[in-house]
């Protein structure tokens, strides 16, 4: 591996703060222990596997062989990933089962078996491989409100077996007091390193919690399977389940909805690596992005064919990348070696299965937690019309209706019953069908004329409404239409400042999801914007000449403009004796 050469990536500029960029190979030591602790970091997510087995009822065989095939399936991804070339983004990008599909995948897998996950992989994978060239595209059809809804719905369709698992709830609902101080453990100890530990600490709270589960059951009596361990050799290929293609073709089609979504995620995990790696970073590289979700394509179908979990890229992994300081891509080959050596050791991946329940239901509650609350940020992340109100109302209220009336699903005919009975496809079909149509009428440019008349409100409420209702009526980032009304309101006192006849008479704005454009049309020449040298305000106070100050006043709403917006240009207007000055915002 030392005179191993990888495909070259894109061209950056290493931050400082990084040891080791994406091309960059540290020394062998270094490139194990890094790739070990995002091993480490991926095994300890398998659990979401793990939840997928309990919820599915499987015995220890058919969840060991689950894991072991699931860890290899996370071994090919993270390993394409790293390679780069034609089939990966070319970064450190660990895969690890995606909680996602849990709601619809367990009642699947209840009634086909572990089987079914064949044919439910395969779908993931070739929606996934669909979805790749099209990657910049699909950013429309599931905007930040829509995916928010759907997380949020995913976390909320996970509670019942949480609590199920977590209490060892009878069927009469008697409560397991052993099981509640197991789950109470788990839960406390990945709540407390989260949020009082240090860095490296949180990365690692789920594997903590994981382990002081397991101590807690050992110590009350609930730990078992010491003879299975002994009994099972060290070395084995595991075992392969049998496919089964009994799974309703509406589960498929809640499952490919999901997959789609997925991939979404996965695109702002590729950006984010992107972005951490070059110090001269602009825009997002959409085509390493595409290549990326080509790799994670390539990955499930293999991972399909075995009977793997679909696998999705690690937010995780990523917090563990920005904490060692390091992007090298060679830590990602390491990882995925160790990866596929645990998969091919049965005593290892027993270890895994032999996770005492409650430990799983907590990690279920904190999956379940997990996805209420990143829901919920990406809904408060954007602005809100009337229109956007209706889609999180509607749709939130057809998906939790759904949930606490499952009963509904039974008059549906046999193959949509997947379709209608989950709150989680109710929620993500209405948010986007609702957001279509509420999209009719919106323009992705709008500009208005300005009244300057003196009995009319002042240009600042003018433009900020504007900048405000725009924002709204196209569901942008919250912190970015706030930004852009600030810098439009300085940039119109900039203009009104700098004499020549200058005098704003219009504003326009457009919009995409990777862009917020706002133009401010004024009148005469157009506005310089080269960015002016520090100030010697002692300077200007220990003068005489009062201009000198009037100028530094005037001087700060240009200052403030070039802080706020990420690019700006000055040119003549569309007429004659008219001026545009163009303020950019990146999306």
């Amino acid at each position: 591996m030392i005179s191993l050469r990888l495909p070259p990536s894109r061209p950056r500029r290493r931050p400082q703060e990084l040891s080791y960029a994406a091309d960059e190979r540290p020394p062998f030591a270094t490139m194990m222990t890094l790739g070990i602790q995002h091993a480490i970091m991926a095994l300890a997510l398998s659990a979401y596997a793990l939840a997928l087995a309990k919820g599915a009822h499987l015995d220890i065989g058919q969840t060991r062989a689950l894991l072991a095939v699931t860890i290899i399936a996370m071994a090919i991804g993270t390993f394409l990933q790293a390679w780069g070339g034609r089939f990966g983004s070319g970064s450190l990008m660990i895969h690890m089962p995606t909680p996602f599909i849990l709601p619809l995948a367990v009642p699947v897998l209840e009634q086909v078996g572990p089987g079914g996950l064949v044919p439910i992989t395969i779908v993931s994978a070739i929606t996934t491989l669909l979805v790749a060239p099209l990657a910049q595209k699909l950013r429309g059809l599931f905007p930040p409100i829509v995916a928010g809804l759907v997380v949020l719905i995913g976390g909320l369709s996970l509670i019942r077996e949480a609590f199920e698992h977590s209490m060892g709830l009878s069927e009469d609902m008697e409560i397991n007091r052993n099981s509640v101080i197991i789950a109470g453990v788990t839960l406390v100890l990945i709540m407390g390193l989260s949020v009082w530990g240090t860095r490296k600490m949180r990365l690692f709270a789920l594997l903590a919690g994981i382990v002081g589960g397991v101590i807690a059951a050992a110590l009350l009596g609930e730990l078992s399977g010491g003879a299975e361990l002994l009994a099972t050799p060290t070395f084995a290929v595991p075992t392969l389940v049998a496919p089964s293609f009994d799974v309703p073709i509406g589960a498929l089609i809640g499952l490919a909805f999901v997959a789609l979504l997925v991939q979404i995620d996965s695109i702002g995990s590729f950006i984010l690596i992107d972005k951490m790696d070059d110090a001269d970073w602009r825009r997002a590289d959409m085509r390493q992005a595409s290549r990326g979700v080509l790799g994670a394509g390539i990955c499930d179908f293999i991972g399909g064919l075995l009977g793997a979990m679909p696998t999705a890229t690690s937010s995780a992994n990523i917090g563990l990348t920005h904490a060692s300081g390091s992007t090298t891509r060679y830590a990602g080959l390491a990882a995925a070696a160790v990866l596929l050596l645990v998969a091919f050791l049965p005593k290892a991946t027993l270890i895994l299965t032999l996770i005492p329940t409650p430990v799983i239901g907590a990690i279920e509650l904190y999956a379940a937690a997990f996805l209420i609350a990143s829901g919920v940020d990406l809904l408060a992340s954007r602005e809100m019309d009337p229109r956007g109100i209706f889609i999180v109302g509607i749709s939130t209220v057809g998906g939790v209706g759904t949930l606490l009336m499952p009963g509904l699903a039974e008059h549906a005919s046999p193959g949509l019953r997947h379709l209608v009975g989950s709150g989680f496809i109710v929620t993500g079909v209405l948010a986007i069908l609702l957001n279509l149509l509420f999209r009719l009428g919106i323009k992705k440019s709008e500009s208005i004329q300005l009244d300057r008349n003196a009995d009319s409100q002042p240009l600042s409420i003018q433009i900020t409404d504007f900048v405000e209702a725009m924002g709204g009526a196209w569901a942008a980032r919250r912190d970015v239409v706030r930004r852009a009304a600030l810098a439009a309101v300085e940039a119109s006192e900039a203009i009104e400042a700098s004499g020549d006849g200058r005098k704003v008479i219009g504003i326009g704005g457009s919009f995409d999801e990777l862009n917020f454009n706002i133009d401010l049309v004024h009148l005469g020449p157009p506005l310089p914007v080269a960015g002016a040298g520090p100030t010697d305000l002692a300077a200007i106070l220990e003068g005489d000449d009062d201009s000198a100050i009037d100028a530094a006043i005037q001087s700060v709403s240009g200052t403030l403009v070039t802080r706020l917006a990420d690019r700006i240009k000055g040119e003549k207007g569309p007429t004659p004796g008219t001026s545009v000055l163009h303020l950019h915002f990146d999306h």
